[in-house]
């Protein structure tokens, strides 16, 4: 694989950026076309103007609902299966409050918009709820909306539906998981990570999807859970660390320095032979170990700190890297910081996207950049979605980036051809500090 792109000229910027556009536009369009969108608000005035902007955007496939109630019938009956639900949070009989936490309780598979008259930090209470729900929250915005505000918040719904490309499923049975590890329908997607200054390219994260026979392409929070709570979450890392190691070593192989991203589970970890095997099975690849980072969902790492130290210090000793993932998300971050060997910090996605904008979030996300460096960490920046955020990880003086704005999470063959695209774009962009 060739790492070095030949500095493009301007005929190919221009070339670039039109196939680019053309292809967005085809896709864009499409997808505008098919997409299920469902508005709950109160205000008939609202529902109108809503429903005029969404068919001048070219969103024809839409239900307006004035009351929570009756949308959530629809819903549950099977009536309207919206894909984007957009939510006003203050209505009279049934507020935004309630409708959350009936479709949380629905286990609603879309994704969701809440917007509301009220201040931004009621929204942000209010988007901490519904990923308390499990719900995919892909916007909030304060009232009123504009036409602008809401094609970048369809763009954000549009950027995640590949999470799922077939219809969801609300719930998997354990023997269904099991058939997917054993029939090798469980598939490895890697997302690539730059380097925030100079938009070189270091590393991939591995990210499993379900090559269901039926529903097509399943998004791992449909499955992973399931897997936990049945047992099969050993066998199922194993499989994924196995895929990842072979697609490392070709890559290894081909010249590349990608540094390839695997996330452990918290029972792997409790578990003194986890090393054993990743260690074992790097030395039968011939995979350097230098090249493999483990990330932990800081969330998980609480029992058994004996077992969790044993092989984390191990793993250390061998070389292998070691990154707190969803930093921010848990409830005892600095003790696992002071007693486990990290040498990355993943910065949760939460406190990435529109930290440029948000005095909160950014004091969030800077405070989490500044305590990476005083403790010698590298700091990786998480939902990297625009060319704001982007600047924002860089100028806070994150090490790296990962997102939707620079690559969604592709399969291992697509890869090569993305560098490729990646080379041209990241020179027409420059990748200077003023990006934004």
């Amino acid at each position: 694989m060739n790492l070095t792109h030949p500095v493009p000229t301007s005929e190919e910027h221009i070339q670039f950026a039109h196939q680019a556009n053309e292809e967005v536009q085809s896709t864009a369009g499409a997808a505008a076309s098919a997409c299920r969108i469902m508005v709950i608000d109160d205000d008939e005035f609202v529902l109108k103007v809503m429903g005029c902007m969404l068919t001048d955007l070219g969103y024809p496939n839409f239900e307006c609902f004035d009351q929570g109630a009756a949308a959530l019938a629809a819903i549950d009956s099977g009536v309207f299966s919206p894909e984007v639900l957009l939510l006003d949070l203050n209505m009279p009989s049934m507020d935004g409050i309630e409708v959350l936490r009936a479709l949380g309780e629905q286990k609603y598979p879309g994704n969701l918009i809440l917007l509301s008259g009220e201040d931004q930090a009621t929204l942000r209470a209010a988007e901490a709820l519904a990923r308390a729900h499990k719900l995919r929250v892909v916007g909030a915005q304060v009232k009123p909306l504009s036409r602008e505000q809401l094609t970048q918040l369809l763009a954000q719904h549009s950027k995640r539906a590949d999470v799922t490309t077939a219809r969801l499923r609300t719930r998997y049975s354990s023997e269904e998981v099991a058939t997917a590890i054993h029939e090798g329908q469980l598939v490895n997607y890697y997302q690539p990570k730059v380097d925030a200054a100079s938009g070189r390219v270091v590393g991939v994260e591995t990210l499993v999807r379900w090559n269901h026979p039926t529903d097509g392409l399943v998004g791992p929070d449909q499955f992973i859970p399931i897997a936990e709570a049945s047992g099969l979450i050993r066998e199922l890392t194993r499989t994924v660390v196995m895929s990842a190691l072979t697609q490392a070593k070709r890559w290894q192989d081909s010249g590349s320095q990608l540094r390839i991203a695997i996330n452990v589970s918290m029972d792997d970890l409790s578990s003194i032979e986890f090393a054993d095997f990743l260690i074992s099975q790097s030395e039968r690849l011939q995979v350097r170990p230098e090249s493999v980072m483990l990330e932990l969902t800081e969330s998980q790492l609480v029992p058994n700190l004996v077992a969790v130290l044993d092989v984390l210090t191990r793993l250390r000793l061998h070389r292998f890297g070691l990154s707190i993932d969803d930093f921010g998300t848990g409830h005892s971050s600095l003790v696992q910081l002071r007693d486990l060997p990290f040498d990355e910090l993943k910065i949760d996605r939460s406190f990435t996207h529109k930290a440029w904008k948000d005095q909160r979030l950014h004091a969030f996300f800077q405070s989490s950049v500044d305590l990476a460096r005083m403790l010698g960490l590298s700091a990786v920046a998480e939902g990297v979605e625009d060319a704001h955020d982007l600047e924002c990880a860089r100028s806070a003086g994150c090490a790296l980036c990962q997102g939707y704005f620079i690559a969604k999470p592709m399969p291992a063959e697509s890869i090569e051809p993305w560098l490729d695209e990646w080379g041209v774009r990241s020179k027409f962009e420059r990748f200077s500090r003023s990006v934004a």
